[in-house]
């Protein structure tokens, strides 16, 4: 988590960077040698971008990396271990570059579950006459490009069943903002003047931010034959709706108790 690696940047270290590293130097000494994927991150690429023919900005398995976090730093880092070992060694070690992705089962510390947490407490708290404290949230300019976790995953499968190993980029190619994901959250409640409910707290803030991401995966297009299935509105639409049944069945319990 980038937030937590500012608090806890050692075990971060140890975690993402060495983690990756003791796994290499096993796999290295084995006869039997398994394939190897990393959990590389869009992170890496920090406040760098390229430009497009229309002069907007993306990132691509050619950026430049620049980290800008203790957890993009130690990805960097077991990022770069991977390409040394398959040089090196001959492993079949690849990275993928994931883009953020999201699902249902996303942890409640990252922004988006947090949004669709509180858009389904709000939803049952006007269907009861209650009333719940703002939403707080950090930098609603920071854009991201958001897929589904079940497009990822299946991009990740197929990397490993390549010829020979490579890294690439998986991306929807599309950025959003927080902002974004935020007002597409409360539609899903008819809810259209969502900053009634949200406010910005400093203190959610980090020390160095990310400002903008967006992937593009026409390596991944083309030699996977890959490509995301699950468009943006979807998703937000899927984590809603997933919080709002869970949070459907908590209110059923508490009233049958």
């Amino acid at each position: 988590h980038v937030g937590t690696s500012f608090e806890q940047p050692l075990l971060t270290w140890n975690v993402t960077g060495q983690g990756c590293l003791n796994i290499l130097e096993v796999i290295r000494q084995m006869g039997n040698r398994p394939r190897f994927y990393q959990a590389s991150s869009s992170e890496m690429f920090g406040d760098q971008y390229n430009l497009d023919n229309n002069r907007e900005k993306y990132q691509d398995e050619r950026t430049t990396f620049a980290p800008q976090s203790p957890y993009a730093i130690a990805k960097l880092a077991a990022h770069s271990a991977v390409a040394l070992y398959r040089r090196a060694y001959g492993l079949f070690a690849c990275g993928g570059i994931l883009f953020n992705h999201e699902s249902e089962r996303r942890g409640e510390r990252f922004v988006t579950r947090k949004i669709s947490r509180y858009v389904a407490d709000l939803y049952w708290a006007t269907q009861t006459g209650r009333s719940i404290p703002k939403l707080k949230l950090g930098n609603l300019a920071a854009r991201r490009d958001w897929g589904h976790a079940e497009d990822y995953v299946e991009a990740m499968w197929m990397m490993l069943q390549q010829d020979e190993p490579m890294d690439f980029v998986i991306a929807t190619g599309e950025t959003y903002s927080v902002e974004d994901y935020l007002k597409e959250a409360f539609k899903c409640i008819n809810i259209i003047e969502y900053m009634n409910y949200a406010e910005v707290d400093k203190s959610l803030k980090r020390p160095s931010e990310v400002p903008y991401l967006r992937g593009i995966a026409d390596k991944a297009k083309r030699r996977l034959d890959w490509k995301p299935k699950i468009g943006f509105k979807q998703l937000v639409s899927k984590m809603v709706q997933h919080d709002l049944q869970n949070k459907s069945r908590h209110e059923e319990n508490n009233r049958s108790s």
